[in-house]
């Protein structure tokens, strides 16, 4: 493998940007606040090739689901487990889990894992845009990606 020395500012600022970017390009979306579907989720079951149409204020239903959203190191590609289960579109509960890469990785899941309960648990699905959990902005881009595809699972 051949590896180059690139300083680790560089490194962050650049997978910053990157981030930075998805949000922006999210906010681009002719549908408004409505699922991304140019992401090709790859929990959908080959149910429907196109999205259900709900809308921000849409309707969920009761239930488990379960996602994988991944993001971007400087090192490595991520990925995370999200599970949510919602009550009339509010989130109940909540559980992560990763599957770290790199050690910094491990230490970044493990801090996101223990606080995203308390940024998420009671509030509405279409409110839940988390952009740092104790110290850990890179698998909140993850986490977003997982809640997107849960959106389309349990649209009613």
């Amino acid at each position: 493998m051949i590896r180059t020395t690139v300083p680790t500012s560089v490194r962050t600022g650049s997978a910053l940007l990157g981030v930075a970017g998805l949000f922006v390009l999210a906010g681009c979306s002719s549908t408004g606040d409505a699922a991304d579907t140019s992401n090709g989720a790859d929990e959908t079951s080959g149910s429907s090739s196109s999205s259900s149409g709900a809308d921000s204020s849409g309707t969920y239903t009761d239930g488990t689901y379960t996602a994988d959203g991944s993001y971007q190191t400087p090192e490595t590609v991520e990925e995370i487990t999200v599970t949510l289960t919602l009550a009339d579109g509010v989130v109940t509960e909540v559980e992560v889990t990763g599957d770290p890469q790199a050690p910094e990785t491990e230490r970044y899941q493990g801090e996101f894992i223990d606080g995203i309960s308390d940024e998420v648990v009671g509030k509405p699905i279409d409110e839940l845009n988390v952009s740092r959990v104790a110290g850990s902005s890179l698998t909140s881009g993850g986490f977003n990606d997982a809640v997107e595809s849960i959106k389309e699972q349990a649209a009613a």
